[in-house]
């Protein structure tokens, strides 16, 4: 029997599913064990092996291919543990780094901060002044050469920072996008003294226009390469001698996977990747379910994540902001907050209650662990509201204890509100449900969309506990826990779910109207270098199919629309199209009216994704059907919970998800308990279970 697995390690929880060729899919869940994470990483392995009654070995050997999200990248850039980069560029230009732009103070920073102009401040810079050179070299814009590159002042200029015990160089040269012959041999110069020295160049990490954004991306690809390299090769070195026989792949903030082989070379590509596993996942589950419009939200130990599906497919960005340093990848386009089940609950010196953005991990963990920490959590204030079973955490595998909730509860917040434990855990609740019902509401009104057009689906290990609270207040139609193959879990769904994907791209700055001979030629040679990366992954694929892009704006503006070109030959009138969709793409976004045609079209950047098709995908199975019995065969027992102040706690029904069958019907309120997480089903709703075994909850 062939399996595919997919493993996310989070910040507080490693999530692991296998899926087989029949439709059966298993589920596990454990702590994440930082420093080291594949530690938790092959705890997770060793509980799906145990579930499907196989060893490790065994299990692995039938394994057509296992997808990691991985934090390693995330982690080395937000701790600054990172490695230790030389910079070279073109002579003149080594400052731009430094300068940033003029947008270093306020970059990525949210409104509030960047109003509050006295305490902006810029980042450390990306790498120290003395290991950042200049080599004498110059292409024009046209990429001419118009200096040459002076390969003896370059080979002393490396000498000098592999004597200064460099990890890792990064070369990003002006108009290298145009020619990126002179990136090219000062890789071939480092590699002539360092052979196995870790080279980054824009040219291939970030061939686009913008200078300060390029040498950023390409240095951070750098520092963060070597550490990826570092934790893969092992990794997948122990997956093989435990009989690993297909191929390890690394999931990109892009929402597609590359192998491990491949991944440290573009490593920057994989720093969303812990991000993007359940918008993946639910846009999956959402074809299947026939919604256009979601909001997929996944609430884990340390973050509340959200990203939107809208017409079938997962909003994308261009580039990203972490540090205030730009990164130039495409990625989903997913928000985050530390407001995770773990996120710590305190009160601040003018007496206002925070949750969040500081969370408990997983050592010492919510005080209800029992590991020694103090700071009560997200989870603490759940356990003592009621909604969270002490004996059935991680499925039975770990016991809560209320009496330490509610003592932190108690001293750490309870004591400065004048509240006893139920009302501090009352009061975090409510907090959490705001905070978190703020950011839905950003991710959609702020992307002009109407609310109620769409679903919300929920997943992470809280999501389902919290919900029923923060969809209503959003104003969505639907309430959706992907439970078929539990939702605590559902991150990893999406890993096992993702094909191969890569995507190239290339600056060429034009006013339309453009020749369409140039047009051609630019997506000719990105479709090629695409289809020469998918073939390097040396994997055998259903299909490879092939998306066209392009960055454009009105004449005047900064910043640029990523607009879809259609494939196949493009003629005067297809490039003209380019026009008209980029305007329509534009008035979507902004409002109509709010575009300005004759200030003339700009295209800037080309960019054509790739995507290999696995031969096996994981299929969501379908619920037990109906038997003639009624939802009362998941009673469990009951308990009092207290999910809304005006009502107190209230006699709540307890559901085993287990024994659930498509087609029951539960009327709120309910609890429902399933190995990975906690569902609440609030007072005044019911919730039926589909044909998928999800649980759908009407809120319109």
């Amino acid at each position: 029997m062939a399996y595919v697995i997919g493993i996310d390690v989070g910040g507080t929880f490693t999530d692991g599913i296998a899926a087989d060729e029949t439709g059966g899919v298993i589920a596990a869940k454990a702590p994440s064990t930082p420093p080291d994470f594949s530690i938790g990483f092959e705890n997770v392995i060793e509980q799906l092996a145990e579930r499907a009654g196989r060893t490790v070995h065994d299990l692995l050997a039938d394994t057509a291919y296992l997808a990691h999200g991985t934090t390693a990248a995330l982690n080395a850039l937000v701790t600054g543990n990172v490695a230790r980069v030389g910079f070279l560029t073109t002579r003149g230009h080594r400052d731009s780094i430094y300068i940033m732009n003029v947008e270093g103070r306020y970059l990525g920073l949210p409104p509030h901060e960047v109003q509050d102009t006295l305490n902006t401040r810029k980042p450390e810079p990306l790498v120290p002044k003395r290991l950042a050179r200049e080599v004498t070299e110059r292409v024009d814009r046209s990429g001419s050469v118009v200096v040459p590159l002076d390969e003896d002042e370059a080979r002393a200029t490396i000498a000098d920072l592999i004597a200064e015990g460099v990890d890792a160089i990064a070369v990003s040269l002006l108009w290298s996008f145009r020619d990126p012959a002179h990136e090219q041999r000062l890789k071939a110069l480092v590699h002539e003294q360092a052979p196995g020295l870790y080279v980054s160049l824009s040219s291939e990490i970030s061939p686009r226009i913008r200078e300060f954004a390029r040498n950023a991306t390409t240095i951070m690809n750098a520092q963060v390469g070597p550490a990826l390299r570092q934790y893969l090769e092992p990794l997948e070195d122990r997956l093989r001698g435990k009989g690993l026989s297909g191929p390890l792949l690394v999931m990109q903030g892009s929402g597609g996977t590359v192998t491990a082989r491949h991944a440290p070379e573009i490593a920057i590509t994989t720093v969303g990747s812990v991000l993007t596993g359940g918008v993946t996942g639910a846009a999956r589950l959402a074809a299947q379910l026939g919604h256009r419009n979601v909001v997929s939200t996944d609430v884990g130990g340390t973050t509340f994540l959200a990203g939107l599906i809208v017409d079938g497919e997962p909003e994308t960005t261009t580039g990203t902001v972490l540090n205030q340093h730009p990164i130039n990848t495409p990625t989903l386009r997913v928000h985050a907050i530390g407001s995770g089940g773990g996120a710590i609950a305190s009160v601040d010196a003018g007496g206002n209650l925070r949750v969040g953005p500081g969370s408990a991990g997983a050592w010492p963990g919510p005080a209800s662990y029992g590991q020694g920490g103090l700071d009560p959590t997200v989870t603490d204030a759940d356990l003592v509201l009621g909604i969270l079973n002490p004996q059935n955490f991680l499925g039975g595998r770990k016991t809560l204890s209320p009496d330490l909730a509610a003592k932190a509860l108690t001293e750490r917040v309870g004591r400065h509100l004048g509240l006893d434990a139920e009302g501090a855990a009352a009061a975090v609740f409510t907090v959490q449900n705001s905070q978190t019902a703020d950011l839905a509401r950003k991710v959609v009104v702020e992307a002009g969309h109407d609310p109620r057009d769409f679903a919300v689906y929920a997943f992470g290990g809280a999501g389902p506990m919290h919900a029923f609270s923060y969809a209503a207040e959003l104003g969505a139609s639907q309430l959706v826990i992907p439970l078929g193959h539990s939702a605590g879990v559902f991150s990893a769904y999406g890993l096992a779910s993702t094909d191969i994907m890569v995507s190239a791209e290339l600056s060429d700055p034009a006013v339309m109207p453009i020749d369409p001979a140039r047009v051609q030629d630019n997506f000719d040679r990105l479709e090629a270098r695409v289809r020469d990366v998918l073939a390097a992954q040396k994997l055998d694929f259903v299909e490879v199919r092939i998306r066209r892009e392009v960055d454009a704006r009105y004449t005047p503006q900064l910043a640029e629309v990523a607009t879809r070109v259609p494939g196949g030959p493009l003629d005067e009138a297809a490039v003209d199209r380019i026009a008209d969709d980029f305007e329509a793409v534009y008035a979507a976004r902004f409002g109509e009216g709010s575009g300005y045609r004759e200030a003339g079209v700009q295209v800037i950047t080309y960019r054509v994704h790739g995507t290999g098709i696995l031969p096996f995908a994981p299929s969501i199975p379908h619920a037990p059907g109906p038997d003639g019995s009624s939802c009362e065969v998941a009673i469990s027992g009951r308990r009092p919970v207290l999910l809304d102040l005006e009502r107190g706690r209230e006699d709540t029904t307890i559901y085993d998800y287990r024994r659930l069958r498509a087609g029951h019907v539960l009327t709120g309120p309910a609890i429902v308990e399933v190995p990975t997480t906690t569902v609440v089903v609030p007072a005044g709703t019911t919730a039926r279970v589909d044909h998928l075994g999800n649980l759908v909850i009407d809120l319109a």
